[in-house]
Formats: structure tokens, C-alpha cells, sequence
């Protein structure tokens, strides 16, 4: 396992880190669920004993049940393992919400004290009305100086000049946000808060599945040098110098082994392998964009058909070969509890769409082709 500067925290963290958000579990009789101690004890275990010294969860992962989960797994593990998880912001009406939130999690993780303790999921209207509004950031220095948290931290979910206003606040050690093949909005972000001495944590390092799944155009991204697409994902974002971990929501003590491999090359990928798959990423882009560049102008569709969301499937089968991923995606739109719209064979030609889109796209006949391969 290679170990990585923590921003200016003073610590070193492993490439690898344990999100501990798909931990496996067991739905009850009644509908209630719990997590599978002998399958999840086992992964994170192996996780420690393979070097990986970072375990991220959070208040509500894994149905409310995976701080308890972690904090079985730490004993006899604590000295040498990071802890990192996230107060819910969202559920914060007053300012003393903030230590009622944090002494129920120490108890649930069974510790004295939280490595990085995040707030969960800040974006600018949060951060406003939450934390600036309760004087939250007051709460949180005031936990650190009783040494009940040793690094305030937040996970993040806006735009990406919303994260340089957040690293401009000046009290935040560290971060998490995401950044993959797929998806490299905060890829200028991150840099800025690397160099302001912020360390860094990736979520969705394999984009949230899309990537797990085998794909020929990803892997050729390499030229003649065949890995995996999990492990090429995986390697693209650690070859990024402002990046000092990755986390892999890993559910096995398999997949566990999979991923530490990787994470422990020390160089991920050569100056010449990034070049090359920077520049086909951003032939893939432009070849996605000639699809549709997701301005959402179609929208809303009177049927209630996701325009975009069917187009941005499409493409990650047309695209970028990612044709399992992009067919489970499809069959889920328009299920009962669904709020992300229709398929593309609900569409019922009306046309209003075409009059609204500036690219002048052939949507109804591009959502037939897409109901066709996809469907």
C-alpha cells in the first residue's frame, strides 16, 4: 500500500480508503435491515490487514447501521486507523444539534474521538442556512479544542467554483468530493485545494458502478496494456497529484484485495498514458455532445419522458461502451418510487422538444434508437 500526504494535517493516509456505505446487507422479515457482520467484518478487515488506514461512513449509510458496523470492526484496529465520518447537516433545526449529532455518533462508533468529521453533502445553500446560520463552524472548533475531533472536514456536492469557496473558509483540513473518468468537473478544484494545503479524499472513484463494469473503449484507453476498467479508474484518479486517497465502497474481502493491488502501484499511470487518455476523454466528450450536451432545453417533456437522462445513457453505451451499466440504468426509469422520469419508448412524438432544443437534435428519432438498444 503507498501512504499520501495529508494536506497539511501532519498525517499520511493510504492511496486506498474504506467507504463504508455499501457494506452488505440483509433485509428482515418486517422491512427492516441490518448488515451482514460476518461479510462486512471480514472486508474491513481485510482492508486493515492489507494497509489501508482511512474508513469513511457517515450517520445514514447503510440504513442508519454502518457506524456501528465500523466501530466493530475498529477494536483492536483504532490506533492505527483514521476515522472519518459526516454529521448530518440536513438534520440540524438548532446549534446545539451539532453535539447532540456528534456524542451519539462517538457512541456509536464506540470511540473518544473522530479523525475527520465532516459536514455531510455542503453545497452553498447548506452552508448558508445551515451552518453559517446555526454557527455550526463555532460548534465544530469548540469539539476540536476538547479534543473530541481532531480535523474539520466537509463532503461536497455543487458546483465545483462552490468547493474554492468553501476551501477559502479557512477552517476546513480536509475534503471529499467526487472525480473519475466520467465525470471531471472538480478536476481544477481539486488542485486549488490541494494547494491551499487541503487534503483530499475522492468518492465515486469508478463513478458510482458505471465503471465497475468490464468496458473494451475504456480499457483501450491504454493503448496495448490491457487492466481492468475498475483498476484503470481507480489508477486515473490517484495519478492525479492533488489526490491523496480514494475511497472504494467495497463490499467483499475479494474486492478489497482487487482494489488494494492497484492502489499500491507506485506510479498509477505513466505521463504518457494521462495524455493519451485526456485527449480521448475529451474526443468521447465531443462525441457525446454531438448527441446531446445535456443543456436540458427539451425539458420538461409533457409525457414525462427524462430527455437528457435517456441521451446521457445512450452514451455511455454509444460512447464509452458501458452497455450493462447503461441498460440496468434505463430499465429503472418510470419504476414505481422512480422520480428521474420515463423511458425513451414513452415518448409520444409530439415534437415539442425539437422546437425547444438549440442543436436542432432529431430527439424523437434518437429516442427511438435509444429505446432499441437499451430497452
Amino acid at each position: 500500500m503507498q501512504y499520501r500526504r495529508f494536506g497539511n494535517t501532519g498525517v499520511k493516509i493510504s492511496a486506498l480508503g474504506f467507504g463504508a456505505m455499501r457494506l452488505p446487507e440483509l433485509e428482515e422479515k418486517d422491512g427492516s435491515w441490518r448488515i451482514d457482520e460476518e461479510k462486512a467484518l471480514a472486508a474491513i478487515h481485510q482492508a486493515f490487514e492489507l494497509g489501508v488506514n482511512y474508513i469513511d461512513t457517515a450517520y445514514g449509510y447503510c440504513h442508519g447501521n454502518s457506524e456501528a458496523m465500523v466501530g466493530k470492526a475498529l477494536k483492536g484496529w483504532r490506533d492505527r486507523v483514521y476515522v472519518s465520518t459526516k454529521m448530518p447537516t440536513w438534520m440540524v433545526e438548532k446549534t446545539s444539534d451539532y453535539r447532540r449529532l456528534l456524542e451519539e455518533q462517538l457512541v456509536r462508533l464506540g470511540v473518544d474521538y473522530i479523525d475527520f468529521y465532516h459536514f455531510h453533502a455542503l453545497s452553498r445553500e447548506r452552508f448558508e442556512n445551515v451552518v453559517l446560520k446555526h454557527k455550526l463552524l463555532d460548534e465544530a472548533q469548540k469539539a476540536k479544542a476538547e479534543g473530541l475531533i481532531k480535523h474539520i472536514s466537509f463532503s461536497f456536492h455543487d458546483e465545483p467554483e462552490v468547493l474554492k469557496e468553501l476551501v477559502d473558509v479557512g477552517i476546513f483540513s480536509s475534503l471529499l468530493c467526487q472525480y473519475n473518468l466520467l465525470d471531471r468537473a472538480n478536476e481544477e478544484a481539486i488542485a486549488y485545494a490541494h494547494g491551499k494545503g487541503l487534503g483530499v479524499v475522492i468518492m465515486g472513484p469508478v463513478a458510482g458502478g458505471r465503471l465497475a463494469a468490464s468496458s473494451p473503449t475504456i480499457q483501450k484507453l491504454l493503448g496495448e496494456r490491457r487492466v481492468s476498467s475498475p483498476e484503470l479508474a481507480l489508477r486515473f484518479v490517484l495519478a492525479n497529484p492533488g489526490v491523496s486517497c480514494a475511497l472504494s465502497g467495497m463490499t467483499s474481502a475479494e474486492m478489497v484485495v482487487e482494489n488494494a493491488r492497484a492502489a499500491s502501484v507506485e506510479t498509477p499511470l505513466t505521463s504518457e498514458e494521462l495524455t493519451r487518455i485526456n485527449l480521448a476523454l475529451e474526443e468521447h466528450k465531443r462525441l457525446a455532445e454531438l448527441y446531446c450536451t445535456g443543456c436540458d432545453y427539451c425539458m420538461p417533456c409533457p409525457n414525462d419522458v427524462n430527455i437528457s437522462l435517456n441521451f446521457r445513457l445512450m452514451n455511455y453505451h454509444r460512447v464509452y461502451g458501458l452497455t450493462e451499466y447503461a441498460r440496468n440504468e434505463y430499465q429503472k426509469l418510470g419504476t414505481n418510487g422512480d422520480n428521474k422520469g420515463r423511458k425513451a419508448e414513452d415518448c409520444i412524438e409530439c415534437g415539442i422538444c425539437e422546437e425547444l432544443c438549440p442543436q436542432k437534435i432529431e430527439i424523437r428519432e434518437q429516442l427511438k434508437e435509444t429505446a432499441a438498444a437499451l430497452g
